[in-house]
């Protein structure tokens, strides 16, 4: 799959993964750049690393400054490059003679739910994940742990404009699904006789934008019991993946 160009330092520094899901999947990825590996010689021992790859042999409570606050890193800390970007066009391309869900996040900000729905996505099969740039959260070691290495399998199109990326996807064939609590049709319902699906899910609190629900072909719910008022945006997606690839 094509990718972008990007140059430069990121802002705010170089990801750095952590947890043996994570680095291990960012090691087997050959479009991942590992610039810099720390570990505990155990672990790192137990790893099969490239060649010439700067390694640093630390111990855990060095590595546990080094990541979040109490965050489980498994004696493993990457610093990587950011992936490169991947087009709505070439994407839609490589998924033109398949029926693969495509996943549309509108400002779904939080890396934990974004990292359980990459492995979501991964483990139906999902074509890509779509999100606009600004409003969605950069690359990390909370969203790659929570990913468990789906962000290495899974492409991940970040852009400007979701109303206009909406409207390309159409183009390209797919029955845009938006998921609202509020909808009268079912998810059920909404998938009957579509080949191509494109699942359209907001932020919890604020869910679906007006300007994002008009740009759906539907807007269905998923049936829940009246004693919860919604989902995890995450479990939302997982349920909604399954829908759309056991029809």
């Amino acid at each position: 799959m094509k990718r972008g160009h990007r140059t430069g330092k990121p802002k705010g520094g170089y990801p750095r993964l952590y947890g043996r899901h994570a680095v291990t999947a960012a090691l087997a990825n050959p479009d991942r750049t590992i610039r810099k590996i720390w570990g505990t010689r155990e672990v790192i021992n137990a790893l099969e690393l490239p060649p010439m790859l700067p390694i640093v042999y630390s111990d855990v409570a060095d590595m546990g400054r080094m990541v979040p606050h109490d965050a489980p890193h498994q004696g493993i800390v990457a610093e990587v490059e950011p992936l490169e970007d991947i087009w709505l066009g070439d994407v839609l391309e490589d998924g033109a003679e398949t029926q693969r869900p495509i996943l549309v996040l509108d400002q779904v900000t939080d890396p934990h739910n974004v990292g359980a729905i990459f492995r979501s996505a991964a483990a139906f099969d999902a074509l890509a994940i779509v999100t606009q740039d600004r409003h969605s959260p950069p690359e990390s070691g909370v969203l790659a742990r929570a990913a468990s290495g789906a962000l290495e399998i899974m492409p991940w199109v970040r852009v400007v404009n979701l109303a206009r990326a909406l409207d390309e996807i159409a183009e390209a064939g797919y029955w845009r699904i938006g998921l609202d609590g509020d909808a009268s049709d079912s998810l059920s319902k909404a998938l009957e006789g579509s080949a191509k699906v494109a699942l359209v899910l907001g932020a919890e609190g604020d869910g679906l934008r007006h300007n994002s629900m008009v740009h759906c072909d539907m807007v269905a719910k998923l049936p829940i019991s009246p004693r919860m008022e919604s989902l995890n945006v995450s479990n939302a997606a997982a349920i909604a993946l399954y829908a759309a690839t056991n029809r």
